[in-house]
């Protein structure tokens, strides 16, 4: 805990620090996407300016000379020092040493921050770093890496490209052994990349213990940007005191640059629009605007200068067949052949072939063609017919697997016939969702992918596809089955048939094409039916279904996986119990059966979820949720909001203790319904989220409250006392307040 606060002083420390010291002006150069060099062109700099400087050539936009009017403006101006031996080149408005120019790029000697220290601690030498391009067309490369080199160092980087950029680098070690040759991994050396376009930058470098307790193979810490591409990190390094004079001279910065700060369609409109004839703009990729030049292609040449790109002579390269004729045309090139042969002329097509030798060819490759293509056919039947019986036997060997023959025997299952439940062939699901294809998928959950499906009979199905099953429950899951196409209620999804001769079973269920009650309530600002009596019908139908699910069928079957987007709506809103994929069917001997707990967050049964117990009540429990939505228009988890809204079970029952319901309601619930009726399911919301489920209602009776509440619907006719009662919880909601002053007036 000590190490972590100390780190995150010096972090702060750092911070300020850069922050008290903006970065002085400095200057750079950057560049776009790599093409053939402009330093290799014929005409490389303006004429009567000088080309090189030592041993690097200076291309145009960029020239020699300070004002010397050989490049296209001060910024690109290269200050040529010939004191040295070789004569070095520099950025003219700043002590930058060139290294190398390309088509978009410029590197740069470097610099390196250094810290370092004696044994005991104290600091003998450090110096950070500050660099500014800002109001210049060059910004730093994402080529570069900011790297920190040590094993007690942290360094902190500040910068903007457009916006602020801060961020640091921990490189910590105890002993030499630690490290590994080659790798920045946070062990001797650590690494981060930096942003595009990044204009400023600053560094500085701290450390936990000042080096004491590694000082004696790690005496200094170092930090700097460079080249990804010309650093690689060595034990060796944390000893070497000429370290730091060795990365500025072999680890250059890369600089992008660009011409102006407008796009290319701005710039063309300019008179002093830089491209020439026979090249094109290109755009920087930076996010600061600017663009570059490049020949078309099929040109080579300077693109900034006149008279533009030239076309390259492609026939020199001899593309064409020794027996071809070259032409050069524009930015391109034609082959042909010569009288006596044919052919298209080309080394990489047909080349050309002498006119009397064509006709014994051409017999040839007609005669092999026709064999070959007589072996491939019969070739290809046989393997076509070994693959169909295959294919047959694999699916007869799935059909096994996956209980057919016990489902065969069952009553309920036909291969056919509109009355029964079917067993599907595997073909006729593969041709009714055109092979599963990604464009049918409807959606995935925890249990599998539902894909929407077109019958030869033209109906419209949703067949789902499960996950691998365990071969030891398959006769469990054969008798669900049996029992869920039994199930007969107006409000659950009607299960049509399955398939079995696939890998994992398929399931076929009746196709609801209006979508989920969640899409409903989450977008009900769109949804002008979706009134107050709508939603109180919407959850009586629910509730009558889950109520049938658990004690009218044959066998109860508890959902376990009741939630809003597993509550469909069909062509005219009526309601669908769907996705049986985490149901149970519990013994009518027995009120509750040990499970893996399964489930969704938000609507998952804290009791069933500590205790693995699954009953009834779990479901009780989630629809409970379902309700809350129904009433608040609010997602079952809300991880933005506050901790008190974040969980709406909870925030539910707390605003009920609180006597502040109607605070948290939909207001259009609140124009709709009478405040009874709104207060009496907020009381039932209330019981079926019981924390304790024996004292949840039953489905059953969660049912006929709602069927009677929405049966004794009446029109905005308010109880006065209850509302004047209620009077300190209304007045500061501006929608309750307009409706209870009408009301008790």
């Amino acid at each position: 805990m000590l190490h972590q606060t100390a780190l995150l002083l010096l972090l702060l420390h750092l911070s300020l620090a850069l922050a008290d010291h903006p970065p002085p002006t400095s200057t750079t150069i950057a560049a776009g996407p790599h093409r053939k060099s402009i330093s290799e062109a014929a005409n490389t700099a303006k004429p009567g300016c000088q080309t090189t400087c030592g041993n690097l050539t200076v291309p145009y936009p960029f020239g020699i000379g300070l004002n010397s009017g050989c490049s296209i403006g001060p910024w690109f101006d290269v200050n040529c020092d010939n004191s040295s031996s070789p004569p070095k080149p520099f950025i003219a408005s700043r002590n930058l040493e060139i290294v190398e120019i390309s088509d978009d790029q410029v590197r740069i000697k470097n610099w390196v921050a250094a810290r370092c220290y004696t044994e005991t601690g104290n600091i003998t030498r450090q110096n950070p770093i500050f660099v500014n391009f800002n109001s210049t067309p060059f910004s730093f490369s994402d080529s570069n890496r900011f790297t920190v080199v040590g094993c007690d160092d942290l360094a902190v980087i500040v910068g903007s490209s457009g916006r602020n950029f801060t961020s640091g680098c921990l490189s910590l070690c105890t002993q030499s052994s630690d490290i590994i040759d080659g790798f920045c991994t946070g062990i001797g050396c650590c690494q981060i990349p930096l942003p595009k376009g990044l204009k400023t930058f600053s560094s500085a470098l701290g450390s936990l213990n000042n080096h004491t307790r590694i000082h004696g193979f790690d005496p200094c810490g170092y930090a700097f940007i460079g080249d990804q591409e010309r650093f690689q990190f060595r034990t060796s390094d944390l000893q070497d005191t000429g370290f730091q004079n060795r990365t500025i001279q072999n680890v250059p910065i890369v600089i992008d640059w660009a011409i102006g700060n407008g796009t290319c369609d701005e710039a063309k409109k300019s008179a002093d629009f830089a491209c020439r004839e026979n090249s094109v703009c290109i755009g920087s990729d930076t996010g600061l605007g600017g663009y570059r030049c490049n020949c078309s292609e099929g040109y080579e040449g300077n693109p900034y200068l006149s008279p533009g790109c030239t076309d390259i002579n492609e026939c020199e390269s001899n593309p064409c067949d020794e027996h071809g004729i070259c032409t050069n045309t524009p930015g391109s090139y034609s082959c042909s052949c010569r009288d006596g042969y044919s052919g298209d002329g080309s080394k990489d097509g047909r080349g050309c072939i002498a006119v009397n030798s064509q006709f014994p060819v051409i017999k040839f490759s007609i005669g092999f063609s026709v064999g070959l293509l007589s072996i491939l056919i019969g070739v290809s039947w046989l393997y076509f017919g070994i693959k169909k019986r295959k294919l047959a036997r694999m699916r007869e060997k799935f059909f096994q697997q996956n209980g057919g023959l016990l489902l065969k025997q069952q009553s309920p299952f036909t291969e056919g016939g509109a009355e029964s439940a079917k067993i599907f062939s595997a073909e006729e699901l593969e041709k009714a969702t055109n092979k599963y294809a990604e464009d049918r998928i409807l959606g995935r959950g925890g249990y599998g992918t539902v894909y929407r499906g077109i019958l030869p009979d033209q109906r419209v199905v949703a067949i789902k596809k499960s996950r691998i099953m365990d071969q030891s429950q398959i006769e469990q899951f054969i008798n669900e089955v049996i029992i869920l196409t039994q199930v007969n209620h107006r409000n659950v999804v009607k299960l049509l048939g399955c398939c079995l001769e696939s890998e994992v079973p398929l399931l076929v269920y009746e196709f609801i094409s209006n979508g989920t009650l969640f899409h409903h309530i989450h977008n009900s600002s769109q949804m002008s039916w979706f009134a107050w009596k709508d939603r109180l019908r919407i959850a009586a139908e629910a509730a009558g279904a889950l109520a049938y699910l658990h004690s009218a069928a044959s066998m109860p079957i508890i959902h376990r996986d009741v939630k809003s987007s597993n509550i469909l709506l069909d062509d005219s809103y009526t309601t669908k119990i769907s996705d049986f994929g985490a149901s149970r069917l519990v013994p009518l001997d027995q009120t509750q059966v040990t499970t893996l707990v399964q489930g969704t967050l938000g609507y998952l049964d804290p009791e069933y979820f500590h205790t693995s117990q699954l009953t009834e009540k779990s479901d009780v429990y989630s629809f409970g949720v379902v309700l809350a939505e129904l009433m608040t228009g609010k997602k079952p988890l809300a991880p933005t909001k506050s901790e008190e809204e974040r969980n709406l079970a909870t925030y539910f029952i707390m605003s009920m203790k609180e006597n502040r319901l109607f605070q948290i309601v939909d207001p259009r619930i609140l124009r709709e319904g009478s405040l009874e009726q709104v207060q009496a399911v907020g009381e039932l919301v209330k019981r079926c989220l019981n924390l304790r489920g024996e004292e949840r209602p039953t489905m059953k009776e969660v049912a006929m409250e709602l069927e009677g509440l929405r049966r004794n619907t009446k029109s905005l006719g308010f109880n006065k006392k209850i509302l004047k009662k209620m009077r300190p919880f209304w007045v500061g909601n501006q929608v309750l307040r307009q409706i209870c002053m009408q009301s008790i007036m």
